[in-house]
Formats: C-alpha cells, sequence, structure tokens
C-alpha cells in the first residue's frame, strides 16, 4: 500500500490529466490543508462581521470550523442528536465555497470527489479513502517519505514543517508568486504578495482594492493590472476618475504590475522550463533580499531559492520521462507550428505546467504541526511593517469618525472657556454716541457712571467735630484788615466797619448752615472721583483769610 502523501500526488495527477472535463480552467489552483485553514479563517471572520459587526475571529473557533468543515464536505454521518446541520454552519460553508470558486481553486477534498467520479481511469490510481483524507487534513497522520518506483523524491514536508516560522512565510511568498503567474484570480496569493516586498502598501491599499474588485466583480490581481493600465495608456475618457481611491497609492501599485510583468517576459522568453524556473526564483529571491533588511529573511529566502530550484528541475524530469514512456512528447493540446507567435506560446505554456506540478506537490505536503503559527496575527515581517497576516490585510482599517475623545489639554481649555465672561458684540456707534441712550439698554446714565461733582461736592466727614465758639473778640481781631504796604497804622475808610461785619455774619451763616445738613444727604453725596476732578478741587481750594478778603474786594 503506497503512502498517503503519494497516493494524494496521484490523485492530483489524474485531475489534471481530465481537468477538460472536470475543471473549468486548466490553470486552476488546488489548495493544501494551510491554503483551506487560511481562507476558513477569513470566512469566519467575515461571518461573524456580517453578524456581529467585527472582523475578528478567535483560534479555538476556527479549529473548532475546521472540523465541523471537513465533517460536513466528506460527508460522513452526523453524530446523534444532530440531524441537520446548523444554520451557522451551513453558511460558513457556502461562504467557503464562494471563496474558492471565486479565486478560481479547489481543495482536496474536491480533488477527491472529482476522482470518484472518475471510474474508469480511477481503476489505476489507489485513492483514499474519506476517513484517511479527514486525518491526514486535520494532522493526525503523518506523511511517509517513502518515494514510489521511478518517482525521484523532493525535499521531506515534515523538515519544511520543522523549519522556522519565518522560512514558512518565505516560502509561502515565493510559492504565491508563482501562483500568480498561473492564476491570476487567486486572491490569497495576491495578499501575500502585494506588499512583499516592501512597496508602501498596507491595509489601506488592500482595502481600496478589495472594494474597487467588488465594484467591478473582477479578482484583486485584475484589478490591479487594469487600473495600473488605464493610468499608463492615459486618455481624456480612459483614464481613471481623479476621485478614484486607488490613485493615492498609483506608485507602490504600478511597481507591483511592473515586477510580475517582469517575471511573465521570463516566463514567455526561456525556452527550457528548468531554467526558467530557476530564473523565476532567482528574480524573487533577489526582490525579497533587496527589499529586506534582516539577515534572516535573507538567508531564508537564499535557501528557499536553491530548495526550489532543485524541485523544479526534478518535476522537470518526471514530466519528461512520463512523455517519453507514453510515446509521444507533445501535448494534444499544443498550438499549431502556423500560429501567430507559436513559440513564445509554447514556452509560456511548458513552463506553466511545470508550475502548476510543483504547487501540485506543495499542497499535498503534510499540513503545518502549529496552527498558532499559521494563524495568528503576529507573523513575521517580511516588508518592514507589523500586522502583514492575511487577516490584518483583509480586515478594513478602522476610519476616525470624529466621535474619539480629544486630548486633556484640549479639553480642560473647552471646559475653562466656559467660566470666562462673553462680551456681547457691539455694532460701529459714531463720536456721540454717548449723548444718546439706547431703548434697550439698561445701563445707568452716563453722568452717574463717571462720577463728575460740582467743585462744592466736596467730600466731607460723616460725623464732624465741632468747631468752637467765635467770642466777639475774635471776630473784631479778624475782620481787622491788613494793608499789602508796610505802614503800621492804616488809615480806614468812613462806614467800612459795618459793610465788613455784615458780610462776615453772612458767611457765618452759610458755614452753620453746610455743617449742620443731616448725614443722611452727606452719604448721598458720590465718594469717588476722578483724579482729575480731585486735582481741580486741590488747585481751588482757599488759604485760611483769604475768602474774607475776597468778599471784601467784591463789595
Amino acid at each position: 500500500m503506497q503512502a498517503i502523501g503519494e497516493r494524494l500526488k496521484q490523485m492530483v495527477r489524474l485531475v489534471r490529466r481530465k481537468s477538460h472535463q472536470l475543471l473549468e480552467s486548466e490553470r486552476t489552483t488546488v489548495y493544501g490543508a494551510d491554503a483551506m485553514l487560511m481562507v476558513l479563517q477569513l470566512v469566519l471572520a467575515e461571518v461573524n462581521k456580517q453578524q456581529s459587526g467585527e472582523f475578528r475571529v478567535a483560534l479555538s473557533d476556527v479549529l473548532l470550523a475546521w472540523k465541523h468543515l471537513l465533517t460536513d464536505k466528506l460527508g460522513p454521518r452526523p453524530p446523534d442528536g444532530e440531524a441537520t446541520r446548523p444554520e451557522r454552519r451551513a453558511v460558513i460553508l457556502e461562504a467557503y465555497e464562494a471563496f474558492l470558486k471565486r479565486s478560481n481553486a479547489v481543495d482536496l477534498v474536491h480533488v477527491l470527489g472529482m476522482c470518484q467520479q472518475l471510474s474508469d481511469d480511477s481503476d489505476s490510481v489507489e485513492l483514499l479513502s474519506p476517513v484517511e483524507l479527514y486525518e491526514f487534513l486535520s494532522g493526525s497522520t503523518d506523511v511517509s517519505d517513502t518515494p514510489v518506483s521511478g518517482v525521484p523524491s523532493t525535499p521531506s514536508a515534515k523538515s519544511r514543517a520543522c523549519g522556522s516560522q519565518v522560512e514558512s512565510a518565505v516560502r509561502r511568498v515565493f510559492c504565491s508568486y508563482l501562483s500568480l503567474l498561473v492564476n491570476t484570480k487567486d486572491d490569497l496569493a495576491l495578499a501575500l504578495t502585494l506588499d512583499v516586498p516592501s512597496r508602501a502598501l498596507g491595509p489601506l491599499t488592500f482595502t481600496d482594492v478589495k472594494h474597487a474588485a467588488r465594484r467591478t466583480g473582477m479578482s484583486l490581481f485584475l484589478t490591479v493590472t487594469s487600473f495600473v493600465r488605464a493610468v499608463q495608456l492615459g486618455g481624456k475618457g480612459y483614464a481613471p476618475a481623479p476621485s478614484d481611491p486607488l490613485r493615492k497609492h498609483i506608485k507602490g501599485l504600478s511597481a507591483f504590475v511592473h515586477f510580475l510583468d517582469n517575471l511573465e517576459d521570463i516566463l514567455g522568453e526561456t525556452s527550457d522550463p528548468s531554467v526558467c524556473g530557476s530564473k523565476l526564483v532567482c528574480a524573487i529571491c533577489g526582490a525579497l533580499v533587496k527589499g529586506c533588511d534582516s539577515r534572516d529573511i535573507c538567508a531564508a529566502a537564499e535557501k528557499t531559492a536553491s530548495q526550489l530550484k532543485e524541485e523544479i528541475c526534478k518535476v522537470h524530469q518526471v514530466q519528461k520521462d512520463t512523455a517519453h514512456a507514453a510515446g509521444t512528447g507533445i501535448s494534444p493540446a499544443r498550438p499549431k507550428a502556423h500560429a501567430v507567435n507559436h513559440d513564445t506560446a509554447y514556452v509560456g505554456r511548458e513552463v506553466v505546467k511545470v508550475l502548476l506540478a510543483l504547487l501540485d506537490n506543495e499542497a499535498v505536503t503534510q499540513p503545518c504541526t502549529n496552527k498558532a503559527d499559521l494563524l495568528s496575527e503576529d507573523q513575521p515581517v517580511l516588508n518592514g511593517i507589523k500586522g502583514t497576516s492575511v487577516l490584518t490585510l483583509f480586515r478594513s482599517p478602522q476610519v476616525s469618525t470624529g466621535s474619539s475623545p480629544e486630548p486633556l489639554k484640549k479639553r480642560v481649555q473647552s471646559r475653562l472657556n466656559l467660566f470666562k465672561p462673553k462680551m456681547e458684540p457691539r455694532g460701529i456707534r459714531s463720536q456721540f454716541a454717548c449723548t444718546y441712550r439706547d431703548d434697550n439698554d439698561n445701563e445707568l446714565p452716563l453722568n452717574r457712571v463717571l462720577h463728575f461733582p460740582s467743585s462744592s461736592q466736596v467730600p466731607t466727614c460723616v460725623h464732624p467735630a465741632a468747631k468752637p465758639k467765635r467770642t466777639p473778640s475774635t471776630s473784631a481781631k479778624s475782620s481787622e484788615i491788613v494793608p499789602r504796604s508796610g505802614s503800621a497804622n492804616p488809615v480806614r475808610a468812613p462806614g467800612s466797619d459795618t459793610a465788613v461785619k455784615k458780610t462776615t455774619k453772612k458767611r457765618k451763616q452759610a458755614d452753620m448752615e453746610m455743617e449742620n445738613e443731616p448725614p443722611e444727604k452727606k452719604k448721598q453725596q458720590p465718594m469717588k472721583m476722578s483724579i482729575r476732578t480731585t486735582t481741580t478741587t486741590k488747585k481751588k481750594k482757599l488759604i485760611a483769610g483769604q475768602a474774607t478778603l475776597t468778599n471784601f474786594f467784591r463789595v
């Protein structure tokens, strides 16, 4: 009895020979166990987003759904108490099949089903039972390395599985580039190669490409290629609109398409498939080494390149031996000699057949034993940017809606501004506006605000001290007039004593009235005066005896 790995290879070869009967396209990609698990993770995250609004999934949920998916696809009898498939499992299976169809890919379960349909040709091939395939995909059965007679052995899948996580990630990148040359509808391959090496194409770019692909109904690679070609051709009515989101990433997308064009040129210009495959692997390795600064990544790229060169040569040798054993080395679908550009088409076809066989061998290798390394978002950084896993790329980045809290400094300042007095805006008023009063203005009159007291409103004490009473002798002495001249015996005019006495009496009465004024009225007098009014009052204050002399000259 042959090993499971070799039996799987024979089953895939049988499907390739009958691809015109079973597959929609000759370039259909076969997904292995690891690729199936990665697709299931994306499908579960998409289902969770539709149901709960969050594109996330736990590792335990993926492993549980993986067992349910294999059970539903392989078709064993459901467990007791579960006569019908739950609704969520049906939705997941439907989304999984839609992803494979959109990517022009089939998995190993589909391969088993197609081999069972070929009853005549499958007699020469020993098929796996559904139980054996379930154990192989779930990782409970090891793939034996015992080669089949006449078929050279390839590097052990078990040894590759035991390699480091960086080597596994680098090998997936190599195979994804080769897969894009074979199948341009492979969305999973584009997600693994779009920004490796770094082309400044992060999750935002991948999200814009994904949305554009959904609008046009094309694959991710065809969406990128058609956009770059439209920009290169230009033209008023042919170039993309200025508002196209992909215009922001034109530089990185052009670099990606240019690199794929170089690989396609190598594929179509080299006649020997072994030499062509070696050139393709060297070109990919050179791009990774040039774009990455890590020594581990460079070493892993060089090691993977040497392994793939050896495997391509062995696959090509197997195909030549098989063709000679069949009696002819010409494929039935080979173009005719008189066809246009038949040499390039022929060379490209042979290389594509070798690459398909290489990818098929990669698909039937033993699954990765550590599922956390395969599905975790903390993948090795191959492009200098963290978070380069497939799940992170397919998750749309969160766009700020403006509802996030502001920094603490701004919030404190805005709170303080609420307590500041607000000045009401006033219109432009003339220079004589102070003489008018607005109807809606409740302010005090201008003369009440500015306090312009008269010269007589001099502030006095609330409780003035009592002045001493004047005696007749004192008043008589004060009524004497001293002339300005220096004579000792002044001459008085007749009747002057009577006039002076009347004037003095009137002045005394006025002073008594001011002193005996009630305190309530004195309180009503304004206590505040401007600096200018106080200065004027000080200037007008009379010295002792000046009032008597002034009244005398008024008479």
